[in-house]
């Protein structure tokens, strides 16, 4: 299976803060904290990419930024993901979606702190295909 046919439905916006009494010190160094989880609704072949993005010091989030991208594959192809008891997707497609969601979120990022002192801090380019190691499967 080489191409699958999907299409970006939705972007959500689930989380968003600056914490300013965790930024100390505009010189310090910080941490990043990623996750990057799926979901899936047979029932509409669609595919949930969430990405969830802390920047830390001290070991307290000073920025917190969560967004999803909501996914409708193609309905023959879904056939193929799925059988009886699960759904599963090729990692290299999830990686793909993940990808698209982590470039979604930097953009929200850069717009949200835009003409604030936050504006500084970009999300890095992330290795995602290391984050998605194997396909992923769903129980229905």
């Amino acid at each position: 299976m080489n191409k699958i046919g999907f299409q970006l439905k939705k972007i959500n916006t689930h989380q968003f803060a600056f914490i300013d009494d965790a930024y100390d010190d505009e010189n310090e160094e910080f941490n990043l904290e990623t996750n990057i989880s799926f979901g899936i609704d047979p029932s509409n072949s669609a595919i949930k990419s969430s990405v969830k993005i802390q920047f830390e010091q001290n070991d307290k989030a000073f920025l917190i930024i969560e967004v999803s991208c909501e996914f409708n594959i193609d309905p023959k192809i879904w056939k193929d993901f799925t059988n009886e008891k699960t759904v599963k997707i090729p990692k290299g497609f999830m990686a793909h979606l993940a990808v698209i969601t982590v470039g979604t979120t930097r953009g929200v990022l850069h717009s949200k702190t835009e003409n604030t002192r936050y504006n500084e801090f970009i999300l890095p380019t992330l290795n995602v295909a290391d984050m998605v190691q194997e396909d992923v499967e769903f129980k229905k």
